[in-house]
């Protein structure tokens, strides 16, 4: 996605963009669904409450990203989305499981490896001293060759020299640290929502700002070490996570419970 920004105000530019961002995440929840025109460029104007030539160029960018296309009599209609039919799906309640499946079932391109001092919060979470470093390495999976999901792993050095750089690129990272004697033992995870950087958004293919599903993971062994973080931003048009709750109880201790889909089972990838 390139703005033109010639000729119009860093304001204007930025509004634009984020006319763009407004747009391509509709588009990308199906509203309107593939086929639907968006509304015309004085009612987006009034809705967003700019001017007409900042939504004209906030639809050239959809336009320029295949997102939309212009129509004689019809206006800008949206595209069938190159996503369709490449979208992955997990289930909250067993998502550590899915998400190393997805690991076998999926492809990835290793971006960068390097062992070096880990940032202060990843420091804190894996409980190491001043000093001790850790392998980190950056990773873009696809589905089908199209990008979903961007992952930066930080493992305790001892641990990672177990295995090798080329060893990340054809084996999930969790089973590699089994193989090499890591007893896995728990894990806690947060799952929130972030922006994209000017990094991230060329690795996933996305407009810098475009919203990112974010999940923070650390996993612990049997001695309460921490011996992964993992910081990874996906896709939302791609990858989406789900859960299944069933009305459980009696009286009034009845309450919602969620229901645990196996890995394989339903649509988990």
């Amino acid at each position: 996605m390139h703005l033109d920004r010639q000729q119009i105000s860093p304001t204007e530019g930025s509004k634009a963009h984020r006319i763009f961002l407004l747009l391509q995440d509709a588009i990308a929840r199906g509203r309107p669904a593939p086929g639907q025109a968006l509304p015309g460029e004085n009612r987006l104007a009034q809705d967003y409450g700019v001017s007409r030539v900042t939504v004209r160029r906030a639809l050239d960018a959809l336009e320029g990203a295949g997102l939309v296309e212009r129509r004689a009599g019809s206006g800008t209609v949206v595209r069938r989305s190159s996503a369709d039919g490449v979208s992955l799906r997990a289930d909250m309640a067993s998502l550590m499981p899915q998400l190393v499946e997805m690991g076998q079932t999926t492809t990835a391109r290793l971006l960068d490896f390097a062992y070096t001092d880990p940032a202060p919060a990843v420091a804190e979470a894996l409980g190491r001293a001043p000093g001790q470093r850790v392998q980190r390495a950056t990773r873009v999976r696809l589905i089908e060759g199209k990008p979903f999901s961007h992952l930066t792993t930080d493992v305790p050095e001892d641990i990672a020299q177990r295995y090798s750089e080329a060893d990340l690129a054809t084996t999930p990272l969790l089973r590699l640290m089994e193989m090499g004697g890591v007893q896995l033992d728990r894990a806690q995870q947060s799952v929130s929502a972030t922006l994209a950087t000017p990094a991230v958004a060329d690795a996933l293919e996305v407009a810098v700002g475009a919203p990112l599903l974010s999940l923070v993971r650390v996993v612990r062994d049997a001695d309460g070490r921490g011996v992964e973080h993992l910081a990874a931003l996906y896709r939302p048009d791609r990858f989406r996570l789900e859960m299944t709750l069933d009305r459980v109880g009696e009286g009034g201790g009845r309450h919602w419970e969620p229901v645990v889909v196996p890995p394989g089972g339903g649509d988990a990838p």
